[in-house]
């Protein structure tokens, strides 16, 4: 296995940040790059959204761990530094953030060697929902825009959707990240926006599905509407339903919150990536398969 490092991180922006609050660390978003050694043109890129409610962002074990997993397998992976609602911000600039991402790394593709037709996305519990969210929320960039990043497309190409919140309704979502993401008394028309499996059309991107029965923080209702959802739409998805795991599992170490109950199912990220693999996102890259 060839040895994992992180690039320097990279600012979404620049200059200033759009709706910023300040200067902090928790006001500039940032990309932190798992670049594969020697990597040749035409690498694919997938972009991390770490869960955490909205109020924190899970980074090692749905975030660094994933990004290693894909630099060892000659793939692209940048690890998403999203602004958070318990920071001062609410909907839309966690997804303004995210499409900027996308937007980014497509616009790179050069510096990166990234084939910019295959940059995807990859989202955890509420970083799901902000993958899902993005997945169905896009456009096909500005081309008036002064910044020649706001230029470029924010449709993904694929979709990892992992215990994702897709919907905010009520009996569905999980309702801490409603709440943070919208605050208390929203409007009922954004909700119905930000549902996801409401939004999803045609041009979806393809999309897969990772979640465990026995998840008691978000049901698994999530991402059955949504598959649903797809497949109505001829949309190419999959479901990978595990009996147990429960919620927040994550990939390698750190998955555990401290309390030895959480196992992730085991082969769960061979699977996605195989299948993605399968789809011609994934594929030879670097003499490595």
């Amino acid at each position: 296995m060839t040895l994992s490092t992180a690039a320097p991180v990279v600012p979404l922006w620049d200059g200033p940040v759009p709706r910023s609050l300040g200067s902090s660390a928790n006001d500039i978003p940032d990309l932190t790059p798992f670049l594969p050694t020697n990597a040749t043109p035409g690498t694919p890129a997938i972009i991390i959204f770490p869960g955490g409610g909205y109020e924190f962002l899970a980074s090692i074990h749905e975030g660094t761990n994933e990004g290693e997993y894909f630099q060892n397998r000659g793939i692209a992976a940048f690890v998403l530094k999203y602004r958070l609602p318990v920071h001062g911000y609410r909907h839309p600039v966690p997804l303004l953030d995210a499409q900027r991402a996308i937007r980014l790394v497509r616009s790179r593709a050069a510096d990166w060697k990234i084939d910019p037709a295959k940059v995807g996305i990859m989202g955890f519990s509420a970083g799901g929902h902000l993958a899902a969210t993005a997945d169905t929320h896009f456009d096909a960039g500005n081309p008036q825009a002064a910044d020649p990043v706001d230029r470029v497309s924010s449709r993904p190409d694929f979709a990892v959707l992992v215990y994702a919140v897709v919907s905010l309704k009520i009996g569905t979502t999980h309702q801490g990240s409603k709440n943070n993401l919208l605050g208390p008394d929203p409007d009922p028309a954004l909700i119905e926006n930000l549902s996801n499996e409401t939004q999803v059309t045609p041009q979806t991107p393809p999309t897969i599905l990772v979640h465990s029965v026995d998840d008691d923080a978000v049901p698994i209702e999530n991402s059955r509407l949504m598959f649903a959802a797809l497949q109505k739409a001829g949309v190419p998805s999959r479901l990978d339903e595990y009996p147990t795991g429960g919620h927040g599992f994550g990939f390698g170490p750190g998955y555990d919150h401290g309390t030895n109950q959480v196992k992730a199912p085991a082969g769960w990220l061979d699977r996605v990536h195989d299948w993605l693999k399968d789809r011609g996102f994934f594929g030879l890259v670097n003499g490595r398969r």
